[in-house]
């Protein structure tokens, strides 16, 4: 159900507005700890290569956190892989709420705007009030 924003008072644009500025918070953190989370496994997965004096047992074969806790191991090559579906999930999950958080943004402008509006109303009304009232003689 589509409202025209001309249609609402300027205590429900307030409200309006303040629900919006909460949304683009949520979105806009939830963006950054994804992004967080993303650039995690793109530095696990640039580990993969990395070279440090030592000695290994086994060269062929790493531990991989797969979440809450849990290690699998894996070979190089599985390992990367799985980094990358990682990252290539997360990079999905940041361009479906882009386009959301645009939309709250636009939304946003629109309610300003219209509140905007209905204050400068609100004023020359007043004044023209004022100046119309009752003379004294």
């Amino acid at each position: 159900m589509a409202v025209n924003l001309t249609d609402l008072s300027l205590p429900q644009l307030e409200g309006l507005k303040s629900q919006l500025d909460q949304e683009i918070e949520f979105l806009t953190s939830s963006i950054g700890q994804l992004k967080v989370v993303q650039t995690k496994y793109v530095e696990a997965k640039d580990s993969l290569n990395m070279y440090v004096p030592g000695t290994l047992n086994d060269v062929e074969h790493v531990l991989v956190d797969v979440g809450t806790g849990y290690y699998v191991e894996k070979n190089v090559e599985d390992s990367k892989a799985f980094f990358k579906r990682k990252i290539d999930f997360l990079t999905k999950q940041i361009e479906k709420i882009q386009p959301a958080l645009q939309e709250k943004h636009a939304m946003k402008q629109a309610v300003i705007e219209v509140m905007n509006v209905k204050i400068q109303q609100l004023q020359q009304s007043q004044q023209s009030s004022q100046m119309v009232g009752p003379t004294k003689a």
